[in-house]
């Protein structure tokens, strides 16, 4: 399995117990850290609804998660109806518990809290739906990211007391007590926990057989010979998925380049950017992982729009990058509306404007335009009328206008000009969606296309150009 050039939707799910803090909380995917820091307001609102950390901490979340209305070929059926060709559900977050039947830590999803395998289902959903299978996973932070709950109050009344980190019973769900408690990629992890880490990865790579495993970091761990250990587990990936296939290695491996997380190598991996957007053409195929919204499910963060998303996956697009989609899931295991509708837009605006998406190569040039920057919050589309992106595809060259204007009834595309010899001539333009003829006329400062008096849709539209 190679990332696909161009563009194959994909969407990540998280299911685990930060979710159930998000719906109940109206927090974020940090609580599971902050509600043991003292002064931040995810802090005073655990305090005001559950009690102190001492006496209530994130491991009482787990009897309350039940993920009661989790039907796994259901969702996965929706992702398939909407565009998605491979799928990779959360399998363990930085809260350190495992969604499957982990061999290697109690503190699992099949132990307690919902007491079923949900990598598992989602895995043999995602196969019976004909969907190449992946995981995420975000563990190797979490020796650090959870050792806020080893802490206490460092003022008031409850001054010095252990949180619920530090309590025997609590012990394997929380790090070992250490000085390092920031929310990054941790400092001098000890061999026990990196094993413990590469065995609960290998756990998942000999049992589930993921096509795609993703790492929330560069190679762990910083301070270990270089990732040995991470550069192990990377090898296992390799190596079972190549025994698994006939000797052919389909596996992706991907990883982030961090400094401050230090081992990053060119080959070894494909890069992954966190709702990073790339500003020019990429000479390999990468992957942008972005979300709708939250990382999990919170019903105080918005949505971000249809048309949005819809912008960025022909910009991801154009520049040889692949979205990887987060959509946020309540603790019930269902979608909301709002998530259900975005992704219906998407599917809809897919199976009209798909081949100039799916199979298609970068051209020479990205796009044009004056907008090449997209604010990382952000709800609406930046971009306007004069904004465009390319893709290639066999003697075909795909516009994709993002914005729809008829002040002037043309479109402008300054690339595709008579005199460019990169162009050719050009033979036929057709305007995806819309059955009419299209008008054009080439000339030395671009491409002039009238458009017709009707939008053929409410996202962007694209002029397939046969050259």
């Amino acid at each position: 399995m190679n990332v696909p050039n161009g563009f194959a939707m994909q969407s990540l799910v998280f299911i685990y117990i930060g979710e159930l803090i998000q719906l109940r909380n109206k927090a974020n995917g940090m609580y599971a850290r902050r509600l043991y820091e003292q002064g931040r307001p995810e802090y005073e609102h655990h305090l005001k609804t559950y009690g102190h950390p001492s006496e209530f901490g994130y491991k009482d979340f787990i009897p309350m998660w039940k993920a009661e209305n989790f039907s796994p070929d259901a969702l996965v059926g929706l992702f398939k109806k909407v565009g998605a060709k491979y799928f990779t559900p959360c399998a363990v977050h930085h809260d350190n518990f495992d969604l499957w039947n982990s061999k290697y830590h109690k503190w699992n999803s099949v132990n307690m809290g919902p007491k079923k395998d949900l990598v598992g289902m989602w895995r043999d959903a995602t196969l019976k739906a004909g969907l190449r299978f992946g995981v995420t996973t975000h563990l190797s932070r979490s020796y650090s990211w959870l050792n806020s709950a080893n802490g206490s109050d460092k003022e008031g009344p409850m001054k010095g007391v252990p949180y619920k980190g530090a309590q025997v019973e609590d012990k394997g769900l929380y790090p070992p007590t250490h000085d390092d408690t920031q929310a990054r990629a941790p400092y001098n992890v000890p061999k026990a926990w990196r094993d413990l880490w590469a065995n609960r990865m290998k756990d998942l790579i000999y049992n589930y057989n993921p096509d795609l495993l993703y790492f929330d970091c560069a190679i762990p761990f910083r301070g270990d010979d270089e990732g040995k250990t991470g550069m192990d587990v990377i090898s296992h990936l390799y190596n079972h998925n190549t025994e698994i296939h006939n000797g052919k290695n389909e596996a992706v491996m991907t990883i982030k380049d961090r400094p401050w997380q230090r081992m990053y190598a060119d080959g070894v991996a494909t890069l992954d950017f966190e709702r990073g957007k790339s500003n020019s053409i990429l000479n390999e195929p990468l992957q942008t992982d972005d979300s709708m919204g939250s990382w999990g499910y919170d019903i105080n963060k918005p949505y971000t729009t249809s048309g949005l998303l819809i912008d960025k996956l022909i910009d991801i697009v154009s520049k040889n990058v692949n979205l990887l989609l987060n959509v946020p899931i309540k603790a019930d295991g269902t979608l909301d509306k709002t998530a259900i509708s975005i992704l219906e837009d998407m599917g809809k605006w897919l199976a009209v404007y798909v081949e100039g998406i799916y199979g298609t190569r970068p051209w020479y040039k990205f796009g044009e335009g004056p907008t090449n920057e997209i604010p990382h919050f952000t709800v609406k589309s930046p971009f306007g009328k004069k904004d465009i992106r390319f893709t290639d595809k066999d003697n075909y060259v795909y516009a994709f206008v993002l914005d729809w204007s008829r002040a002037n009834k043309e479109v402008l595309i300054e690339q595709i000009t008579k005199l460019n010899t990169r162009v050719g001539t050009i033979k036929s333009i057709k305007l995806l969606g819309y059955n009419g003829d299209i008008k054009w006329e080439a000339h030395p400062d671009g491409l002039k296309i009238t458009t017709p008096e009707k939008k053929p849709n409410d996202f962007a539209y694209t002029f397939k150009i046969e050259l």
